[in-house]
This record gives structure tokens, sequence and C-alpha cells, in this order.
């Protein structure tokens, strides 16, 4: 069984990620990108699923774990009845390869330890055709292959063993053992090994001087950093595209069907991590993901998608995988996400604020990236009346959502503050015209005078924790009467254990069966409201009990489980971390 989805740390290269459980496994690997099929994938079933196990063959050996500051080098020390040791497991960076290095270093005395490797292409369909290769002085390389794929492991020499490879060595005090794992395409050789000092050092010092530039807060200051470190190895160094999260099909609930694959591009999800990392002052990422962005939605506005691959891609077709049975039963695993042909007309907002914010920030419009902007507003002064399936991808009948239409108004606010406060050039009354339509539309049709609060959709009655947002984009303060009394009914309707739900499913909107968990970002917006209006004392008591759900290294899923006390949806989540940015920003803003 799997662990918990708090027990794994995330160590990542740029291009992809692998996620390490407590007890030395790495459970799900998918090489050479977030979005490549998997190579271990136990996370979504068991060890023939695939899974790489590291550890010492006591069973009683302790562990505690850290990352080396300010990196993704992940340390374990494990501690036994006769000696302790050292395992650093990382993703190099910067060599142009895909590799994952395991080290293992005595500490004290003597460790015997054991390998377990179960390498499984294809999500579980491949088993591999393997050889190995004596390197002389107990050393071997394993070269698995399977279709397209293939890997190399060089260490100690492993014997087969009911379709796994395994080991046992000693590790006395002072002694170093190298185990680096490196994926290549099948139809080349396998690549020479690499330095393996040299591959440390360098990912080391990278890590460290990209997380020099980082602008935190004192209070929290220590999650603020990890988290601007969790979004930026959630973005693929070659293309600059920014994934939501580094796994697929992590449950919303325990057994349930609510079920995801995140290993790709939203624009909103994107846009907003963007402003979280140009922010914090990291402007070279403003530029590339401006590149991505620009190459991704290129061509007639009218065919721009909510989602996209890594490099831009646009078909994502959703299909369930019967080679996986999911987290602890939770099933279907699911490949690909249908939402990408969904309409979702928040996203344009969401776009527009994020471009500004990089003028704001210094980077200087280009003729394409301003024209396409122009082009994207022209579009939605085409669309913006049309009903929408809402931030929350809603799967059952499209609507008019409040929140969406509020983030159409900001398209054309930061449209004309494009015009207005930077000098470009464009049709800066009639997006003026339409902007105010868009209000008026909201105040009378998303604003419930009787209820005293917005709704979630026009015509309704019950609330959404995306209303949260409001302000965030200008459009009301957070002192606004009519937000404070949206918030209080978010309060009274949404909040479970304290935590805010998206919606309440039992309302059917969503089309899905099931149920779910308060959502993480949702409870930092309202961290980031209570501080920005006034109320800081509830803002720093509820940020301290979010930051309390971050596991022993620091990341966030998705959702958390009030009732079990444990993280529940994909993981790392890219939007649970920039929402922790921005609510210590927020506190600290505010004074505290």
């Amino acid at each position: 069984m799997p662990h918990k989805i708090e027990d794994y740390a995330l160590i990542g290269d740029c291009h992809t990620a692998a996620l390490v459980a407590r007890n030395g496994s790495i459970d799900w690997l998918c090489l050479p990108r977030f979005d490549s099929d998997s190579a271990f994938g136990a996370l979504l079933g068991d060890p023939d699923h695939g899974r790489w196990l590291l550890a010492p063959v006591d069973p009683r050996a302790r562990s505690t774990r850290e990352y080396l500051e300010d990196t993704f080098v992940l340390r374990t020390v494990w501690s036994t009845s006769t000696g302790e040791v050292e395992v650093l497991d990382f993703m190099p960076h910067g060599d142009r390869r895909a590799d994952v290095v395991r080290r293992v270093r005595g500490l004290r005395g003597t460790v015997r330890m054991r390998q377990e490797l179960r390498i499984r292409f294809g999500y579980a369909t491949a088993l591999p055709w393997v050889r190995q290769v004596d390197e002389g002085a107990a050393t071997t390389s394993l070269v698995a292959v399977a279709g397209p794929d293939a890997i190399v492991v060089r260490g100690p020499r492993l014997t087969a063993q009911n379709h796994a490879h395994v080991s046992e060595f000693d590790v006395d005090e002072g002694m170093t053992v190298d185990i680096p794992l490196t994926w290549y395409p099948a139809h080349r050789e396998p690549p020479p090994m690499a330095d393996i000092d040299e591959q440390l050092e360098a990912t080391v010092s990278w890590w460290r001087g990209w997380a020099g530039s980082a602008q935190a807060p004192e209070r929290y200051s220590d999650l603020v950093r990890r988290s601007l470190l969790v979004l930026r190895a959630l973005t693929h160094e070659d293309t600059g595209g920014i994934v939501a999260a580094a796994t697929t099909s992590l449950p919303e609930d325990e057994g349930g069907t609510r079920n995801w694959d995140y290993r790709y591009v939203w624009l909103r999800d994107a846009s907003l991590t963007l402003q979280a990392l140009m922010s914090h002052g990291f402007e070279s990422e403003a530029e590339e993901w401006r590149s991505w962005l620009l190459r991704a939605i290129a061509g007639d506005p009218g065919d721009v998608q909510i989602m996209y691959g890594l490099s831009g891609e646009r078909r994502l077709t959703e299909f369930e995988l019967p080679s996986l049975p999911g987290y602890r039963g939770a099933s279907p695993v699911r490949l690909g996400n249908g939402a990408y042909t969904q309409y979702q007309g928040d996203v344009f907002g969401e776009v527009m604020v994020a471009l500004h914010n990089a003028r704001e920030l210094g980077i200087v419009e280009n003729e394409f990236s301003w024209s396409l902007q122009r082009e994207l507003l022209r579009h939605v002064e085409n669309v913006w009346r049309r009903p929408d399936n809402g931030i929350w991808e809603i799967r059952g009948p499209e609507r008019s959502f409040t929140h969406s239409r509020v983030m159409l108004w900001a398209a054309f606010e930061y449209g004309v503050r494009g015009v207005r406060l930077h000098g470009l050039d464009g049709p800066v009354a009639r997006w003026e015209r339409v902007r105010d339509e868009i209000r008026d539309e909201i105040e009378r049709e998303g604003y419930n005078a009787e209820l005293g609060h917005y709704t979630q959709y026009y015509g309704g009655t019950e609330v959404d924790a995306a209303l949260l947002q409001m302000p965030q984009v200008g459009y009301l303060s957070h002192g606004d009467e009519r937000m404070r009394r949206t918030v209080a009914a978010i309060e009274r309707e949404l909040l479970v254990d304290g935590l805010p739900l998206r919606y309440r499913t039992e309302s059917g909107v969503d089309g899905i069966p099931g149920d779910e968990h308060p959502f993480l970002a949702c409870a930092f917006w309202l961290v980031e409201h209570y501080a920005l209006d006034g109320r800081l004392d509830e803002a720093i008591a509820l940020m301290d009990r979010l930051v309390g759900f971050a596991n022993d290294v620091g990341l966030l899923s998705e959702e958390f489980d009030t009732r079990t006390g444990r993280q529940m949806g994909n993981t790392p989540q890219a939007l649970s971390h920039l929402a922790l940015v921005r609510a210590a920003d927020a506190i600290a803003t505010a004074g505290g």
C-alpha cells in the first residue's frame, strides 16, 4: 500500500520529478518529462507497479530527513543498532541528462543496506528486458529496455528475484556508495557514467543560486522560500511551462473517483505562479513564461484553451489507465485531462493580469506580445456573455459564474491600464465601455440583494470560495461591505472545521459523484482577506494552522482531510504553494 501523501518528498531537475517515501522508496517517476509515462508507479498501486527502494536491512531502522538548504537534494539519515548512514537523493540539474542519483555515505559503524529495483515502463504495462554488465569490484551496470525507453543503473551488483533486482551491501564509516540511474532513448547506447561529485556540487550551487534571489517576508520565511522553490521545480526549464502538480490521479477523497491528471500547464495556475515569482524578485521567469504563453496561444484567439502540454501541446485527451489500480484503490487512474476542451472565461483575466504585472516589473512589451493581448480582448468582447465551466472545471451544465465574470472584467481593466499607464496603443474607450457593462451585469445578476452577498453563479443562492479573489484583482476592496457579507456567507456555508471548501458538492453543480475536502488554496485566500480587511489576528491564527499542514520537508498537496489529519489530492500542488506565498505577503503588508 502506498504511503500517506504527506510522507513523500519531491526531488526534481526542472524537467521531471520523483516522489521519495519515508521508507526510502521512489514510488513515482516519469521520464524524461513530467508528463511522460511512469517508470516507477507504485504510488498508484503497489511495488509491482514499479519502485526503487534503498534503505537499511534492519526493519527497526529509524530515519530523519530534510532538504539541503535551499535545494531539492534530499538528505535522509538512517540509524540502526550497528551504525548510521546518510542517503542523498537528487536529480542532477543542468547536464541535459535524465538522471536520479542515490548516494550512500557511512557516518558511524557499519550499516547493511538493501536495494530493490522494479522498473515498469509505460505506466506498468511494460516489463523491461534486462541485462547486466559486470564492471568489477562488485559493481554492475544494469540495462533495462522496453519499447522507446531504456534505463541504466550503476552500482552494487544486483540479483534477479521475482521480476525485481535486489542487492545487499555493507556501508562502513567514511565509505561512499553511489547508485546513479539514467534514462535514455532505447535506440541509443547507454550514456557514460557522470562524475557524481560534479553533479552534486553543480546541483546544490544552481538551486542555491536561484533561491538567493528570493525576497521573502520575515514571518513564514522558510515556508515561503520552500514554496517558491516548489514553483520553480514545477517549471519545465526548456519550454517555460509550469505544471499544476507532479502527479496524476491522487484522489480528492479517500477511495473516491475525483482523480485528475495535473501534469499540464493551466493558463490560470501558470499566470498566478508567475505573479508569485515576479513579486519575489524573479524577472527572468516572467520573460520565459511570456514566451511560452505567446507560443501556446498564438493563432486564432477563438482557439485559446484553458490548459496545454508542457510544450504547448493542444490535444490532452483524457482516458483511463487500467494498468494502475489507483492510490489505495481510488480509481480510475486518468491520463490526460478532458477539461482542455472547456471554456473558462476567467483565464483571460488571469492572463491579462499576469502580463500587466510583467510590464510593471519592467518587462518590455514587443509588437507581438501586445498585439496578441489586443486580439485576446477583441475575442473576449464577442464571448464574454457566454456561460462557462468556471474556475473549478465544472462538468455539469455551463453557467454564468460570478467569479468568471469578475475575471473578464479584470481582462478589460488591465488592458485599459496598459494604455492609460504604459502608453500602449488600443481602443481604450471601447474597452472601458465593455468593462463597465460587465460590472453592471455582475452587480445586477451576481449579487443577491436579498441575501446580501455575491453568489456562485447568476440566479443562484450558493457561495463559492473563488469569490475571495474579487479584491485580489481590484474589483472591490477587502473592506467593501458587499465583500464582507460574502465572506461571512462563505464562513457560514463552506467552512469545515474552520477551513473552506471550494463550494458545496452536494449542490450538484459540478455534475460529478463523490465528495472532497477543504481546498488549501482557498484557505490561504481567506488568510489574505482577513489580513487585508483588518482581521490580522484571525489571519495569523489561520495561517499558523495551515502551515502546520505542510509535511516535514515543507510540501503541500491540493486538499486537507481535517478528520484524519491527512493531505489529499495531487502533490506538490502549485496553487497551494503560490497561495501560501500570497497569504504570507498579505500578513506582512498588514503589519504581522
